[in-house]
């Protein structure tokens, strides 16, 4: 198997923030979301994630240090692996998708489900936790760093939970959770691992 060429193929296949946008709303009015999964729950998460991934794109401002770094690696292409569903993937993907916007650098979007060999290739402890930002230097194709499925602050609020004594709150409960430490966070630890990673 040639990775190289793979590399540049799921590029190739993925599509820019506001195509996946366009995806999700267009999916949306036919009442469906992205993915084999169609549960009316999924359904509504992927409603809100919509209308969350609207307002960031238009309320977040990367950091100049961020948008430095970005444009100081060379050869750099960003290559998401995301679902419409996915409430980390809300916070996460509308923010690299603008840092990449103002730093000149392209970013695209490639679905989990549509993309198993890729995604089975980036597994977090084992499982298909998304997103996954591969960092690709396209010079060789090759990826240079990964990261996700979300920021370490909120990775561990997530292992707490898993591991955590029953009874514990309902996972409605605990989503909610972790949607208010983003919005106190205002992408801070998610920039500031980028940032490392490019570095």
């Amino acid at each position: 198997m040639n990775t190289i060429m793979d590399y540049k193929a799921y590029w190739e296949k993925g599509e820019s923030f506001d195509a996946y946008m366009q995806r999700i709303e267009s999916l949306l009015a036919e009442g469906k979301t992205t993915g084999p999964n169609q549960t009316e729950a999924l359904v509504e998460y992927t409603d809100l994630n919509a209308k969350r991934m609207a307002r960031l794109a238009k309320t977040c401002n990367p950091s100049d240090t961020l948008l430095e770094q970005m444009r100081s690696t060379e050869n750099l292409a960003v290559l998401v692996i995301t679902e419409g569903w996915c409430g980390d993937a809300a916070q996460i993907v509308p923010v690299i998708a603008k840092a990449g916007s103002a730093a000149g650098v392209k970013v695209r979007t490639v679905l989990r489900d549509e993309n198993l060999e890729l995604m089975d290739a980036h597994l977090t402890n084992g499982g298909r936790s998304i997103p996954i930002i591969l960092f690709i230097d396209t010079k060789n194709w090759e990826v240079k760093a990964t990261w996700g499925p979300r920021p370490e602050p909120a990775q561990k609020l997530v292992m707490d939970y898993k591991h955590a004594d029953e009874p514990k709150p309902p996972y409605t409960e605990f989503v909610k959770q972790v949607q208010l430490w983003y919005a106190k966070d205002k992408q801070q630890s998610m920039e500031t691992e980028w940032i490392q990673l490019l570095a």
